[in-house]
């Protein structure tokens, strides 16, 4: 897939909408259109990585302002007391369906085990 067709460098483009919650010069924050839990934003770095190898393999303080940027957002959010998840698939295997780098930010609930049986 070229960036030209990546649903999530279209977003960071301002060429489809989405709900932003944060922001860093390097990464960006939106609700994801199909949330598993009552808060479920993904977390992204602006430049495109396919993937978490990828993007450590290039930019391994970039890997870092992702998860910071989840932090942050897991605090605006009110998860910090309670608990949250951070989920980040990588691969066919791993469940990834957008091959842009995101990072789940998941909570608002007991989110139950962490694999279906």
């Amino acid at each position: 897939m070229s960036m030209s067709d990546c649903l999530f460098c279209k977003i960071v483009a301002g060429e489809i909408p989405a709900t932003v919650v944060h922001e860093t010069p390097r990464t960006i924050a939106f609700r994801d259109i199909s949330p598993q839990a009552p808060v479920h934003v993904l977390v992204i770095p602006r430049d495109h990585h396919a993937d978490l190898a990828t993007l450590t393999d290039a930019d391994p303080a970039l890997a870092g302002e992702v998860f910071a940027t989840a932090a942050a957002v897991a605090r605006q959010e009110g998860l910090t007391d309670d608990g949250y998840r951070v989920i980040v698939n990588s691969g066919p295997h791993g469940g990834q369906e957008v091959f842009h780098l995101h990072a789940h930010v998941l909570g608002g609930r007991a989110l139950g085990p962490m694999l279906s049986r």
